[in-house]
């Protein structure tokens, strides 16, 4: 073994003061430029197509702002399955898993984190009212760690819609699960645009999806369409409510595309992956520190160019239903491929 000089002990000796202070140096690599990890948790109601497609819409619009997972980024994502009891013990997750931050799609899922965390910044999205669903104190300034994007739909230009594909209709069924708050919303805007229109209305609720089927038969020669919210149990179950509303010769006017992918006749609604978009918008600017939720307004989605008509021709074939060609020159058409 080769005699140690007393400069290399020197050298040796500064090299392990210089560590010891955090610093670099000593042919040491430089890392005071990497990013800090940030921990998102996502709780996301159910897998069908909107509220992915808003889960999409956040983690890509985040990738786009410089949010990328695995470089700065890491997302905990889990699913309640449509079942709101699975609710409360994700939220649990999430907060002791130490998210940075909570993205809560649909209303129980922000219920839910909302009972369980008033520190953490959490971000909604998917949710109709939030200020009517008790998430915040007001949808113009929130007040508390709860913000987000609203998916209140054109309630109104949907029913205009239904008139448009059956001219004369004279009634209307307002369909929805009786424990959506969101969805008693949209059935009073629905009721009231009705009316205006010059209909009759008839609200028929569901408290689970296996009531659906015959709830849509009940309907059978009782009204000439059936209007549907964006419901989430309805949603998840639209597959069936739409197969039944075919075989009863009834058409349904939905509350987003995705309920038309999977059956329903037509929307004029919002899209979900440009919501989920500007969700991430929002959460840059709170993890940039730019922004807290309790100053963030609730935001809408009202820019007609982001607004589209969707058609399932397969489904107006089957109930004889012929579309105007000024309607389905517009269209989004489906299923899609």
């Amino acid at each position: 073994m080769a005699k140690t000089s007393k400069k290399s002990i020197a050298i040796l000796l500064i090299c392990m003061l210089v560590a010891a202070l955090g610093l670099t140096g000593c042919g040491g690599n430089d890392d005071s430029g990497d990013a800090e990890m940030v921990k998102i948790g996502i709780m996301q109601f159910g897998e069908f197509e909107a509220l992915q497609n808003a889960n999409k819409g956040f983690q890509d619009g985040l990738a786009e702002l410089g949010y990328v997972e695995g470089e700065n980024v890491t997302f905990n994502y889990l699913s309640a399955a449509a079942d709101t009891a699975n609710c409360p013990t994700i939220a649990d997750t999430l907060i002791n898993d130490g998210s940075d931050l909570i993205l809560a799609i649909a209303t129980p899922s922000a219920s839910a984190v909302k009972e369980k965390t008033s520190d953490i910044p959490v971000l909604f999205t998917a949710v109709t009212d939030p200020a009517g669903s008790g998430l915040v104190a007001d949808n113009a300034a929130p007040g508390g760690n709860l913000t987000g994007t609203s998916d209140m739909n054109p309630v109104a230009q949907q029913i205009a819609l239904g008139k448009q594909l059956i001219p004369d209709a004279k009634k209307v069924a307002i369909m929805y699960c009786s424990s959506e708050s969101n969805s008693k919303i949209q059935s009073d805007l629905a009721e009231a645009a009705i009316k205006e229109a010059g209909m009759e209305s008839v609200v028929k609720t569901v408290s689970a999806i296996d009531e659906a089927k015959s709830a849509v038969e009940s309907l059978k020669g009782q009204v000439d369409f059936i209007y549907i919210p964006t419901d989430n149990t309805l949603a998840d179950g639209m597959t069936t409510v739409a197969a039944a509303a075919k075989e009863c010769g009834l058409p349904t006017i939905v509350g987003e595309s995705g309920m038309v992918n999977s059956g329903a006749l037509a929307t004029y609604g919002i899209d979900y992956y440009e919501l989920g978009k500007a969700t991430a918008a929002m959460a840059v600017k709170i993890l940039k520190g730019e922004a807290t939720p309790a100053e963030m307004p609730v935001e809408y989605q009202t820019d007609e160019a982001v607004l589209e008509i969707a058609i399932n021709t397969e489904t107006a074939e089957a109930l004889g239903i012929e579309i105007p060609e000024e309607i389905l020159s517009k269209a989004t058409i489906m299923p899609a491929e």
